[in-house]
């Protein structure tokens, strides 16, 4: 143990220590230098890909608008969304029959309608066309059947309506 405490103590040690340090701050400063270049050609570099803007500058750009554009399409889809649902209340499905409702009068002047929205519900009109006069009536549909009696083209009419494959949804 005292034999390394001379060492220590002994000049030639500080000179070795010395010459470590000064080894270390020589590695110290060519590393700046080294990282100073390679920033320099870093900075060129991202310059020249920019087309002489800098491309972190344009990548984070580019980022704030993709960030706007998402919320833009969830306010899109929210808005969508409230669309079908306002749709399915709306007259979709559409069925006419036309009839002629008295023996004198021909080429099939009456008619029946129905008007149904997605879940079936709406109104069927019945126009009843005669020499003397022309009359319509309405009533409502509920799940495809009315509390009022309905008569066969009528049924017929909302029947057409509820195979109607043509119903419109906004995906």
């Amino acid at each position: 143990m005292e034999s390394v405490i001379q060492i220590i103590k002994s000049d030639m040690f500080l000179f070795i220590m010395l010459g470590i340090i000064v080894l270390l701050f020589l590695g110290f400063i060519i590393l700046i230098a080294k990282y100073s270049k390679l920033n320099k050609r870093y900075e060129k570099f991202m310059k020249k890909l920019g087309n002489s803007n800098n491309l972190e500058e344009d990548l984070k750009a580019y980022m704030t608008r993709i960030e706007e554009v998402e919320k833009q399409n969830g306010e899109i889809i929210t808005y969508v969304q409230s669309l079908n649902k306002d749709v399915s209340k709306c007259i979709q499905k559409v069925g006419i029959v036309r009839y002629s409702a008295f023996k004198d009068t021909g080429s099939d002047l009456s008619f029946a309608l129905a008007l149904l929205d997605e879940n079936n519900d709406g109104v069927v009109l019945n126009g009843i066309y005669s020499r003397e006069m022309s009359n319509i009536y309405a009533k409502p549909v509920n799940k495809g059947k009315s509390t009022y009696t309905i008569s066969a083209e009528e049924q017929q009419a909302i029947q057409k309506a509820m195979g109607s494959d043509e119903i419109y949804r906004i995906n």
